[in-house]
C-alpha cells in the first residue's frame, strides 16, 4: 500500500488517521493477464490504481478495430472517466495486459472519502486536470504531428512502456495500422 500512499503524497499530505481511513476504503486484488476489469456498455464503478503490472483502456469500433486510449503501469491510475463521472454506460474496455495487482476504489467510497477527507477531493481534481491536459496535448499531437513524430514523442514520454507493450497496441495508440507502424519503424531505423 506504500505505492498508492506515495502517489497521493505527491499532491496532498495525509495524517496517519487519514491514511488508515483511505486504506479501509480500497480493495487490492491480483489479476491475470487478459482479465477485463471493465466492459464497454457497462457503468464504471471503480477507479483503478496499478500497484504492479500493466493495464490498458481501449475501444472497439464498428469495424472491429481496437483504438488504445491509455496505458497504465505501476503508480498510475486508469478508468473510464466518462462512465465513472456520469454513471452512464461507458465505451471503454479496461484490460490487464500483464499479471497485475490492482487497487480498486469504488465510486461510492471515493465520494465518501471526499466528505471524510476533503484533501482527497483536491487530489482527484488535480489528477483529473492533469488527465485533461494530457488528453488535449495528445489530441493536438494527433492533429498536427506526423506518425513518426507521434511515435518519437511516445518513446520519450513513456520509455518504460516500449519493451512492455506489443507493437500493434503502440500503433493503435499513435493512430496508425500495425502494417504502417512496421514500415515506419524500418524507415526510422535506416536513418
Amino acid at each position: 500500500m506504500v505505492l498508492i500512499l506515495d502517489n497521493i503524497a505527491k499532491i496532498v499530505s495525509l495524517t496517519e488517521a487519514e491514511k488508515e481511513l483511505f486504506l479501509s476504503k480500497i480493495e487490492t486484488q491480483p489479476f491475470k493477464a487478459k482479465t477485463i476489469l471493465h466492459n464497454a456498455g457497462e457503468i464504471c464503478k471503480h477507479s483503478y490504481f496499478v500497484n504492479s503490472g500493466l493495464v490498458r483502456s481501449f475501444n472497439i469500433n464498428d469495424n472491429i478495430v481496437e483504438h488504445v486510449l491509455h496505458f497504465a503501469c505501476e503508480g498510475w491510475w486508469i478508468g473510464d472517466m466518462y462512465s465513472l463521472l456520469s454513471q452512464k454506460p461507458g465505451n471503454l474496455f479496461i484490460e490487464v495486459m500483464e499479471e497485475a495487482e490492482i487497487v480498486l476504489l469504488s465510486k461510492e467510497n471515493q465520494e465518501q472519502l471526499y466528505f471524510d477527507i476533503p484533501k482527497l477531493e483536491r487530489f482527484f481534481r488535480i489528477l483529473t486536470e492533469n488527465s485533461l491536459v494530457a488528453h488535449q496535448e495528445r489530441l493536438m499531437d494527433n492533429l498536427s504531428l506526423s506518425a513518426e513524430e507521434r511515435f518519437d514523442k511516445f518513446c520519450k514520454r513513456y520509455p518504460t512502456l516500449i519493451q512492455r507493450v506489443p507493437q500493434k497496441q503502440i500503433a493503435s495508440y499513435i493512430g496508425v495500422t500495425p502494417e504502417f507502424f512496421s514500415k515506419m519503424k524500418s524507415r526510422m531505423l535506416k536513418k
